[in-house]
């Protein structure tokens, strides 16, 4: 998604309950179609591993009326994670790519020195009604990546791993656990899983990265005894094992990795460790200098303010 934070995430720590440093509880802001709910970046928690922003998208019912359309926008200095849960979307970009991501499927997108983007409601769903419900990820890359050449590359869910067990199932997106490794190549330590629990069923958290969180989609679920609504963000303390139980049948991301290698300017789409390129970026944007996304080059999302 393409928008500038309106609200900024509520974070609170949290004493009661040991394997959890703090809580982020995203405002929702309404773009048209649907919800958003933007858990990263926070005045309190900037970033989780690589993870330099977090966006809930939905869930909604798309109609003809109200498609998904973000016209194309540029990024650079970071990849792009698209993941659904339920629905579709089109992605276009200025390498030519063109693909529709469905649930189970992921989306890599590295902007690098730049790229543009379109997402879009599919041809084959705009004269229907069609649920959208899903999560997308920035990973800032490495300071000494951040000029590398973009790159897009799509995932099909046979390609991804799954670990099942007693009520659990968990999608491993990016990087290892349970002695399963995506496919998905990032440039630093990175993971995100999906992780779906029946009511009742407890499961372990992988404890092999530094940074780990977990953001819940559906169902409230029980940590050290305290529990947890949908629709929040949990930073886990550093090296605790940590379980979690579904008290409904619930659903959740977890994400992290190695800490980033310094802070990140970011403004609109643009995350940087240099000011400067972010402000050459926001020039090269409004003169039309950034490539065009072949099939969808009529029209753009003007940058903020002007």
């Amino acid at each position: 998604m393409s928008r500038l934070s309106e609200q900024e995430p509520e974070t609170s720590p949290v004493e009661s309950c040991d394997p959890v440093a703090m809580v982020v509880t995203p405002k929702p802001s309404d773009i048209g179609a649907f919800e958003v709910r933007r858990a990263l970046p926070s005045a309190k928690c900037r970033s989780l591993g690589p993870f330099v922003f977090l966006d809930q998208m939905g869930p909604a019912e798309l109609t003809p009326q109200t498609l998904l359309d973000v016209r194309p926008h540029p990024h650079i200095g970071l990849s792009t994670v698209t993941w659904m849960l339920t629905g579709e979307i089109m992605h276009r970009d200025s390498l030519g790519s063109a693909e529709v991501i469905r649930p189970g499927e992921l989306n890599w997108m590295t902007s690098g020195s730049g790229i543009v983007h379109s997402e879009r409601t599919p041809p084959h769903l705009r004269d229907r009604k069609s649920p959208l419900f899903g999560v997308q990820c920035w990973v800032a890359l490495p300071a000494d990546k951040q000029e590398i050449a973009p790159a897009f590359v799509h995932y099909a869910a046979g390609d991804i791993p799954v670990y099942e067990s007693k009520g659990v199932r968990a999608i491993v997106a990016i990087g290892s656990a349970w002695e399963l490794t995506s496919p998905v190549e990032p440039v630093s330590e990175t993971m995100l899983l999906q992780i779906d629990l029946e009511a009742g069923a407890t499961v372990t958290l992988p404890n092999d990265y530094q940074e780990r969180g977990i953001y819940l989609l559906t169902g409230r679920v029980s940590l050290a005894g305290e529990t947890f609504d949908p629709e929040r963000l949990l930073i886990l303390n550093e090296g605790d094992t940590v379980s979690v139980t579904a008290l409904d049948p619930a659903c959740f991301m977890m994400l992290g990795g190695a800490p980033l290698d310094g802070p990140r300017h970011m403004y609109w789409n643009f995350v940087h460790t240099d000011r400067e390129r972010i402000e050459k970026a926001k020039e090269d944007w409004t003169g039309r200098r950034f490539p065009v996304v072949p099939g969808d080059d009529t029209e753009w999302i003007p940058l903020p303010g002007t």
